[in-house]
Parts: C-alpha cells; sequence; structure tokens
C-alpha cells in the first residue's frame, strides 16, 4: 500500500529527496509521517505531517528536514538537507489510510529505503 524510494548514498552536506507513494483505492489518508531506523538502535519518528499540513519534526533534524505531502498524488515527501553520518539509517514511511468501501482506518508503514550518509 506504501512505496518508499529516493534512498542512497551521500557525502556530508549533500541532500536527498525520499517519496513514498500510497496505492490502491483511496478514500483518504490523514496523518503521514517518516520514521528512521540506525542499526544498533530503536525506530525513532523523524517527522510528522497532518491532513491539515501541520508539521512537527525531531529535534535532530529541525531546520534541515522538510516533510510535505500531495494530496492528489497520495504522495508524501521528506526533503533532507545538510545531511549528516548520523542520519545514515533505514526510514520507514507511515500513513493512516482509509480504503474506498471500507469503514475503518488503517496504519500501513511503507517497505524502508536506506539513506548513507558518508565520505
Amino acid at each position: 500500500q506504501l512505496q518508499a524510494s529516493g534512498g542512497g548514498l551521500v557525502q556530508p552536506g549533500e541532500s536527498l529527496r525520499l517519496s513514498c507513494a500510497a496505492s490502491g483505492s483511496i478514500f483518504g489518508i490523514t496523518t503521514t509521517a517518516w520514521y528512521r531506523q540506525a542499526p544498533g538502535k530503536q525506530r525513532e519518528l523523524v517527522a510528522i505531517i497532518t491532513d491539515g499540513g501541520s508539521t512537527n519534526y525531531a529535534d535532530s533534524v529541525k531546520g534541515r528536514f522538510t516533510i510535505s505531502r500531495d494530496n492528489a498524488k497520495n504522495t508524501m515527501y521528506l526533503q533532507m538537507n545538510s545531511l549528516k553520518p548520523e542520519d545514515t539509517a533505514v526510514y520507514y514511511c507511515n500513513a493512516n489510510i482509509r480504503s474506498n468501501g471500507l469503514p475503518a482506518w488503517r496504519n500501513y508503514w511503507g517497505q524502508g529505503t536506506l539513506v548513507t550518509v558518508s565520505r
């Protein structure tokens, strides 16, 4: 239901843009978020955006990362600037989605995309 893309290997100070597209017959998407999990660490929330456009960020990425969404395309993005080695992790998108014809909202995870920041 969620397909993340855009990860890769970059040098410190460079930028990457992650995308996460929701597929299927979708009635609506509410809160969406990006999480990340570095080797040997727990998964942590990076950024979150509501369907109204309100955003919140982890302190470690404030001022460097920007979360956004295109509701017409059922896609969300994470623009990552001034990347640091400590940003290295697998990044996962997450969203609450309601499919057409179904009454319930469900929480979905994307498959993860690896971001490596290294010289």
